[in-house]
């Protein structure tokens, strides 16, 4: 799942996927809007098929937040 988050965000932003980290904050790191921030979550949900309550990412600022939370979710890989 991870390999494939990390594609979803570094085609989002043009950028290679080894760049990325899950320490990476979205917007002071990777300077993120809040329109690229709907992008990505759009673009996650579509890669994984799932519906991301708006509720349950209140608190999500790192590319790990996003892992952690995709992690609770049930995912087929």
């Amino acid at each position: 799942m991870k390999e494939r988050v990390y594609r979803v965000i570094a085609e989002q932003l043009n950028k290679d996927p080894e760049d990325l980290s899950r320490d990476l904050h979205f917007v002071e790191d990777l300077n993120m809007d809040s329109i690229e921030l709907v992008e990505m979550v759009m673009s996650l949900e579509e890669e994984f098929d799932v519906q991301i309550d708006e509720d349950r990412l209140e608190g999500i600022q790192t590319i790990g937040d996003v892992l952690d939370l995709l992690e609770t979710m049930d995912i087929e890989e």
